[in-house]
């Protein structure tokens, strides 16, 4: 079977992973001649309703990576997304640092949800603490290459399929990615220069007194932590995605937290090289 959909799935707080996501999924279309659908599961309820894809689908799943794993908030609910023999392409966008084993995990889910991963990625994307570190990328070389991956993905899925068609069976084994397989290294810990483990994991931003009201953070936290009606009081977790932060046309909302301040100065000064989008195909 043919395929006749083209799938762009992301999970994307300040936006970047979403654009990479799309440059392939508009190459592979331009490709393959199909058209080009979007779902985009940062939101709380279109992630928690998930969805049933069907043979004739290719799939590309795009989620940042967070402290070099897929972002776990959100694992259960990237176990909706069922396949039925359905081509799919796991995507992981990361902060100039190391994408860890984020990308053989997020692989996993996808091979465990019925999915059959024909090709890979991993691109850099502006950190969500900083807007100086890996600052506007993904930028034209990189949607170039995110491009140039689609284009090739649309003619290999194809052929693959083709390959499945007259051989009778999945021709080639999961997509092979760097990484640790089952049991998955844990999640990176920062730490200050003693060696001691810094914990951010409960902070939260602050609101200054540029805020306005006017409910942009509380639309856009992928959590739905943020009162809408008082946009100063978090009423869930913080996962620190940056998104209240960067979106905010006031920029009033803020970290004063030392632990998180010291733990981005120290990626901002000690991440200056340009890490480059990785990809990887069965042949």
């Amino acid at each position: 079977m043919k395929c006749k959909n083209i799938w762009a799935v992301y999970f994307t707080p300040t936006g970047t992973t979403k654009q990479v996501v799309t440059a392939m999924a508009n190459a592979a279309a331009d490709a393959m001649q199909l058209p080009v659908n979007h779902w985009d599961i940062t939101l709380p309820k279109p992630r928690r309703e998930g969805k049933q894809f069907g043979e004739s689908d290719l799939v590309i799943v795009g989620t940042p990576v967070y402290a070099g794993r897929v972002p776990n908030v959100i694992l259960k609910e990237l176990a909706l997304l069922q396949g039925c023999d359905t081509l799919a392409v796991p995507v992981v966008c990361y902060g100039n640092r190391n994408f860890d084993d984020g990308l053989i995990e997020l692989r996993d889910i996808l091979e465990t949800g019925g999915f059959r991963t024909v090709a890979a990625a991993a691109f850099v994307c502006e950190h969500s603490f900083s807007r100086t570190l890996a600052a506007g990328r993904p930028d034209d070389r990189d949607l170039q290459k995110a491009w140039t991956f689609g284009w090739k993905l649309g003619y290999q899925a194809e052929a693959l399929r083709q390959k499945w068609e007259d051989e009778g069976r999945w021709p080639v084994p999961p997509i092979q990615v760097p990484g640790t397989p089952k049991p998955y290294r844990g999640y990176y810990q920062p730490r200050d220069r003693k060696g001691v483990f810094i914990d951010i994991r409960k902070v939260k931003p602050l609101t200054s007194d540029q805020c306005d009201g006017c409910g942009i953070c509380a639309a856009v936290c992928p959590m739905g932590s943020i009162d809408p009606d008082d946009v100063q009081n978090f009423t869930g977790i913080c996962i620190k995605c940056g998104a209240c932060i960067k979106k905010c046309p006031k920029e009033a909302k803020y970290y004063d937290d030392p632990g998180y301040l010291y733990h981005k100065e120290e990626l901002e000064a000690g991440l200056t090289r340009r890490a480059e989008p990785e990809t990887f195909f069965h042949f």
